[in-house]
């Protein structure tokens, strides 16, 4: 009986905790419930044990295609690698997809670890190329151009013969031929004690700092190395809201957040916040037009306005077709289906999405930069 009131009693006053808890989340008062949809639109990740992979196949004939026009620029027509990229496939044997050890791991004659080598499990192929391929357009590829890219992949490796047909019905048979998919390591932490990591950080609880304190920030010869991050980015974490292309704020990050929120949103959709500077945005004059494209369409990672990044500057690119009638039909085909060799050994990817309104509008305003300003 006491055994019985006691647990009673316990029970009674975890409920208690949990409601309490459960009420103090809500005053909170922040974010609303996600929707169904939201959801399905989050999560796309595909597990080792295949869980998340949509429904859909493709062949080997077919990936070889696909790759051709939208792989190749940068990771080579065989996946060996385009000087800059490292080698998808190579580095495997026949005899490592019998043992699922990669011995060329271990041999200080590899030049090069390919992905091939290192990956053990098919499923982080496969959902790495369907979010994040081609990085200049990720998701574009549908879940049967991913099985057909992959497809030709694992032909390229010697994992599956020429006529194979990859789906989701035999990605299991496929993962029992992964040349490495008996090395996968846990690693621990770097100083293990007593089974767990070697760290020292505590949870403050009393005078604890109000407002955090940026510790770590871009030196100012560098701030511009890459053009505007704040365009850049997708408007989360810490980094959101940093107009590059000026000085550093020099304020707290509280103080300064709605500012910094404001121009990372005015970023992403032209009118639709202030400016950086807290001013109402003014009209749109075809040279915000022109960049807003280039920073839409990721153009600004890799060129700037003045200056070489990866690839030439838009007044460089200016400076060599200047006068050339031919420049614009030239250009454009660069812009669509890619290039390499031209301005140095980093491939140009191809874009095949973008339609020629827009390839137009970026190469009038690029062609019309001149060293005097734009």
């Amino acid at each position: 009986m006491y055994t019985w009131t006691k647990r009673t009693a316990a029970a009674g006053i975890l409920a208690l905790g949990l409601s309490g808890l459960a009420q103090a989340q809500d005053n909170f008062g922040l974010g609303r419930p996600a929707t169904a949809s939201e959801i399905q639109a989050w999560n796309i990740d595909v597990r080792p044990d295949f869980k998340g992979l949509p429904p859909g196949s493709g062949t080997v004939e077919r990936g070889n295609t696909l790759w051709d026009s939208t792989c190749a620029s940068c990771h080579g027509s065989f996946a060996e690698s385009n000087e800059v990229f490292t080698a998808i496939v190579g580095g495997t044997t026949e005899e490592d997809i019998k043992t699922g050890h990669v011995a060329s791991l271990t041999s200080r004659t590899q030049p090069v670890r390919t992905t091939f080598m290192k990956v053990d499990t098919i499923s982080t192929l496969w959902d790495y190329i369907h979010r994040a391929m081609p990085w200049n357009a990720p998701k574009s590829l549908k879940p049967d151009d991913v099985y057909a890219v992959l497809a030709y992949l694992l032909n390229l490796a010697e994992i599956v013969p020429d006529d194979f047909t990859l789906s989701d019905k035999n990605m299991a048979e496929v993962q029992a031929k992964m040349p490495n998919r008996n090395g996968m390591v846990f690693w621990k932490g770097l100083w293990d004690v007593d089974g767990k990591p070697d760290t020292h950080n505590t949870a403050c609880m009393a005078n604890c700092v109000a407002q955090p304190l940026v510790s770590s920030t871009l030196p100012p010869y560098a701030r511009n190395s890459n053009g505007d991050l704040a365009a850049q980015m997708r408007i989360v974490g810490p980094v959101r809201g940093a107009d590059t292309l000026k000085p550093a704020l020099v304020v707290a990050a509280g103080e300064n957040a709605a500012e910094v929120k404001n121009y990372a949103r005015s970023t992403l959709a032209p009118g639709a916040a202030q400016g950086s500077a807290g001013k109402p945005a003014g009209p749109a004059q075809s040279g915000d037009d022109a960049i807003k494209l280039l920073k839409d369409h990721a153009c600004m990672a890799c060129h700037a306005v003045d200056k070489k990044l990866l690839g030439p500057s838009f007044l460089d690119i200016a400076k060599k077709y200047k006068g050339a009638s031919y420049a614009m039909q030239k250009l454009a085909g660069k812009i669509r289906d890619g290039g390499s060799g031209v301005w140095g050994a980093v491939p140009m990817p191809p874009h095949p999405n973008l339609d020629d309104a827009d390839i137009n509008s970026m190469l009038q305003w690029i062609l019309a930069q001149t060293s005097a300003g734009h």
